[in-house]
């Protein structure tokens, strides 16, 4: 039986509360749970995270796999961070296969460019030495040749 600590939602229509809880991975969202570890409001400002941390860190030890919303919360609780020292090192997650470390904001999504806006960023910029137009030197005032012969012969 795979066990997850996963979110539950209760509450009315648009108003969503959710309940921290511990049930079989098969089971529906809001069907049958094991325990409930504690409470989520995202509505409030600021968010409320109520969370047994003691419950939450035993559960953990004993093999269920938290959601990536719940390991969040978690995180933010500090029973995750608790949970790494005990293991003795960080745990490989779908969050830390992404760079996502607890206390450290998720990196952003990657947005289609078109092919010319990659073309662009991916050619490498000109040295702006080389576009600058070199300094015209003075021109050499030159005598006719045929006045510098007048000169020589006077």
């Amino acid at each position: 039986m795979a066990v997850k600590i996963r979110l539950m939602r209760v509450g009315k229509r648009k108003q969503p509360t959710y309940r921290v809880v511990v049930a079989d991975g098969r089971s529906p969202r809001d069907g049958r749970i094991i325990e409930s570890i504690g409470k989520y409001g995202p509505r409030h400002e600021p968010s409320l995270i109520d969370i047994d941390g003691d419950k939450a860190l035993d559960w953990l030890r004993k093999g269920a796999q938290p959601t990536e919303q719940v390991q969040k919360l978690l995180a933010a609780v500090g029973v995750w961070a608790r949970y790494e020292e005990e293991k003795g090192g960080p745990i490989k997650t779908k969050l830390a296969r992404r760079g996502v470390t607890p206390g450290t904001a998720p990196p952003a999504p990657k947005q289609r460019q078109s092919k010319k806006a990659a073309a662009a960023e991916a050619a490498p910029e000109p040295d702006p030495a080389a576009t600058e137009p070199a300094a015209e030197e003075p021109a050499v005032e030159e005598q006719p040749a045929a006045e510098s012969d007048e000169e020589a012969s006077s």
